[in-house]
């Protein structure tokens, strides 16, 4: 069976995965998951990933992070979806929880945060939303 939004199945993923204490959560790797995932571990919300051969496919561990016995994610959001895409210039970027969250977005510079795209003057597609 095919998926129609895969980046919102890996964002549930880690959102189940934190609801129930898990350490590590796995799911199937492509390179736009492996960017966002590149994102998050930048800005410190999970402590890595990793490409686990299983069987004859490949699967990407994302290794969770909590503070305190709280997970570090309160909210992680899937905004621009397969039947709505929402873009964004550089001056039209949200502000997640006035700067204390980060969006992440797709841009012509690749797969980065708000905060990255303002630097460089550029916006894009809002994959995300992480508080």
């Amino acid at each position: 069976m095919t998926m129609s939004d895969p980046l919102g199945d890996m964002l549930t993923r880690i959102r189940n995965g934190q609801m129930a204490q898990k350490g590590a959560v796995r799911s199937p790797t492509s390179k736009l998951r492996r960017n966002v995932l590149e994102v998050l571990r930048r800005e410190g919300y999970i402590r890595g990933f990793g490409t686990v051969q299983d069987g004859k496919h490949e699967e990407l561990s994302i290794e969770l992070k909590y503070h305190n016995g709280e997970p570090v994610i309160k909210e992680l959001r899937r905004v621009s979806k397969p039947g709505r895409r929402i873009y964004a210039g550089v001056r039209d970027l949200p502000q997640v929880y006035n700067g204390l969250g980060i969006a992440i977005l797709s841009t012509p510079r690749g797969v980065i945060s708000d905060g990255e795209a303002r630097e460089q003057k550029v916006g894009g597609e809002i994959l995300c939303t992480v508080f």
